[in-house]
């Protein structure tokens, strides 16, 4: 796979759109956790970032240090977030929609056009594409999704330290074997998301 390139973001640039986001979100699948998005605007013109890959390939101390060059290359970003509680509440589709709509709206400037992720979002307010594997294409939302990644890991590290025995600073809450195992035998605290399978299974807590 090539590394994402600003190819999209310079076709809407040409266009006379000057301010694009690239979000993603991270956090759909776990069963402990919040879902969180980042969106990322670049200026028109912004060279290439090298480096900058699908941050599901790169490691944790590439993820940080494109991070702090993200922050500092980018004309603005900002982060969202839906709790446990929002997600059992609404579904997983909902809340990530929701993450990413308090993404976009705690830029400080208003997005013109959206680059997204996956699949049409209507609920997300904003004209926008989607692009399947866009976090691999596109370099605004491969850097939405760095930045995310390392955010979601920093506070499930830090809710790893009050609840040492799931493994979150390894697993992220994602169901490993040891963190269903744990799961099963302490049961759940209240960063799990009972709508997940298995905790869906009242009868097994």
């Amino acid at each position: 796979m090539g590394a994402p390139t600003l190819e999209r973001e310079g076709a809407l640039w040409s266009d006379g759109y000057r301010l694009v986001a690239g979000i993603d979100e991270v956090g759909r699948g776990p069963i402990a956790g919040p879902v969180v998005a980042a969106a990322v605007v670049f200026r028109p013109g912004q060279p290439p970032l090298d480096g900058l890959l699908d941050s599901k390939v790169m490691t944790a101390l590439q993820r940080e240090r494109l991070a702090g060059e993200i922050r500092r290359a980018a004309h603005a970003y900002a982060l969202g977030s839906a709790s446990v509680r929002e997600i059992d509440r609404l579904n997983i589709r909902r809340a990530t929609a929701l993450a990413m709509r308090r993404a976009l709206a705690r830029l400080p400037l208003e997005p013109e056009y959206v680059l997204v992720d996956g699949n049409p979002l209507p609920e997300l307010e904003y004209a926008h594409e989607a692009i399947v594997g866009g976090d691999g294409l596109c370099q605004s939302v491969a850097a939405a999704a760095v930045i995310a990644k390392c955010a979601r890991d920093r506070l499930m590290t830090r809710l790893a330290a009050r609840y040492p025995v799931f493994g979150w600073e390894h697993n992220m809450g994602y169901a490993t074997r040891q963190h269903l195992t744990t799961l099963a035998a302490a049961g759940p605290t209240p960063h799990h998301r009972r709508s997940f399978a298995p905790l869906a299974q009242p009868e097994l807590f």
